[in-house]
């Protein structure tokens, strides 16, 4: 009830402080290419019940990516503009909307699709599906330039599975291990941190890891020396 009434709270402030900004944005996405400004994706939420994610349009119209929906910086379906609105999660402030609405929380596992994505999950990996989906996370904050880790790869969501995935859902599924209200508000604060200095935010991170005590090769794809290396997804079978 706590953290739902954060998320009200929260919300309500983000949509009301950024509607200028989301209003700017969505006229230049508009007058791009006059077509509508905004993107509702289909997205598995808590329980594994479907919503529509909300974001400001950044890819040309009708191009929904299959599978992963993890994008490289070079992809030809993203705008000149979107890359900027990207750089700045500009493109993400809508999803406060999702938040009001219930069907995400301002901190969680970040929503994935179905296909190519939550149903390919392990039953590790299921246990994300228990709490709501969030605008932002440990992973976020950890692999918020994930465009860049794909860039020059003849197929994104190969690397994505290989060397994003595994990593990012041990994150997340420490997030919903340890997850407080202060645990959220400290990630907030990292997540804005992150866009005026990543590495400030990874020595955050780090602290954060340290506390729970988890293994030194998570702590080092954290500390983000270099691309992530290859691993296993959390209760992959080898």
């Amino acid at each position: 009830m706590t953290k739902r009434l954060f998320d009200i709270v929260f919300s309500l402030a983000a949509l009301a402080a950024t509607l200028p900004v989301v209003a700017i944005a969505a006229l230049l996405v508009w007058a791009g290419d006059g077509q509508s400004p905004f993107y509702r994706g289909l997205r598995v939420g808590r329980f594994g019940r479907e919503f529509r994610m909300i974001k400001i349009r950044t890819m040309i119209v009708e191009s929904e990516p299959l599978g992963c929906s993890s994008t490289a910086l070079s992809d030809p379906r993203l705008t000149r503009l979107g890359v900027a609105l990207r750089r700045f999660k500009i493109d993400e402030l809508p999803q406060f909307w999702n938040v009001l609405m219930g069907d995400m929380s301002v901190v969680g596992p970040r929503p994935n699709l179905r296909l190519g994505g939550t149903d390919r999950y392990t039953a590790a990996e299921r246990r994300l599906l228990s709490v709501r989906p969030g605008i932002t996370d440990l992973a976020s904050i950890v692999f918020s330039d994930e465009g860049e880790i794909l860039e020059g790869s003849p197929d994104p969501h190969a690397v994505y599975d290989a060397t994003i995935r595994p990593w990012k859902n041990r994150l997340a599924l420490l997030y919903v291990q340890h997850r407080t209200i202060g645990l959220d508000l400290r990630l907030v604060w990292l997540t804005g941190l992150g866009l005026i200095s990543k590495h400030s935010a990874l020595s955050g991170v780090a602290e954060i890891l340290q506390r729970w005590n988890v293994s030194p090769q998570l702590r080092e794809v954290c500390a983000r020396s270099g691309k992530p290396p290859v691993g296993e997804p959390p209760g992959q079978i080898a």
